[in-house]
């Protein structure tokens, strides 16, 4: 039976063994998507974005320390309750300390990266909601990170939610994106199940032509300091949407 993003309880999501097995110390793959993701970055004007988006934020601050850059406001939308949790625990209090590096590597990557790492956050406003109700065209750049191949295995709701994440941003809006390349169906911790969609540059291209003009889609090859879920690298993208 094909596992769709509704049938998945998203609150129960397990930060915490999510984040020791990712996000506890800066893999290659993170310096490569930071340095990807910077360049991108560094074309915008600092601070020239009043309001942008990180669709399925996650627990993931990374891509929030990239923004702060050239969004004056950041939302992080994110429908499960504890990714939710863990989102206001760091930028309303005091982040996690493993987060600094991936900060001094934004910010050297990037010097419009505010200063400090709570500097970098204090645009973030953490929206409890899920992403397919965001309203058409709200933002002036949009940012996704692991969530459409990520939130269902079935292909057509993978290709849905990559056509909401483009509509919601205006039409010349900026787009930013990684995806996890083959990844099947996977485990974090020792128990719990999540779907996923396998997907690769053809395929993302393929969903993403029709929506954007200024495609850019690139891959970087497996990660073997991080866990083996089965993927074969990631797939990364720049946009700028076209009105669909």
């Amino acid at each position: 039976m094909t596992t769709h993003n509704d049938d998945v309880d998203w609150d129960r999501w397990p930060v915490a063994d999510y984040l020791a097995e990712n996000y506890r110390e800066v893999h290659p793959w993170d310096a490569a998507v930071i340095a990807h993701h910077s360049a991108f970055y560094r074309r915008l004007p600092p601070g020239g974005i009043d309001r942008s988006v990180e669709f399925g934020a996650g627990p993931n601050l990374y891509p929030l320390m990239l923004a702060s850059a050239a969004s004056r406001g950041i939302d992080a939308v994110e429908a499960g309750a504890s990714n939710v949790a863990y989102l206001t625990d760091q930028i309303c209090h005091r982040p996690d300390a493993s987060w600094l590096p991936f900060h001094a590597l934004c910010r050297e990557l990037n010097p419009e990266v505010p200063a400090t790492l709570a500097g970098a956050l204090a645009p973030v406003d953490v929206v409890h909601a899920d992403v397919r109700s965001l309203p058409r065209g709200a933002y002036e750049l949009a940012s996704m990170h692991f969530v459409a191949e990520g939130a269902t295995e079935d292909f057509a709701e993978f290709a849905d939610f990559c056509r909401t994440f483009v509509r919601t941003v205006r039409p010349g809006g900026r787009l930013v994106a990684a995806f996890m390349e083959n990844m099947p169906t996977y485990r974090i911790g020792p128990a719990s199940r999540w779907p996923a969609c396998p997907v690769n540059p053809a395929t993302v291209t393929e969903v993403f032509a029709p929506l954007t003009r200024e495609l850019d889609v690139t891959r970087l090859d497996m990660n073997p300091t991080l866990p083996d879920h089965g993927d074969s690298g990631m797939v990364l993208l720049t946009a700028v949407a076209e009105a669909v």
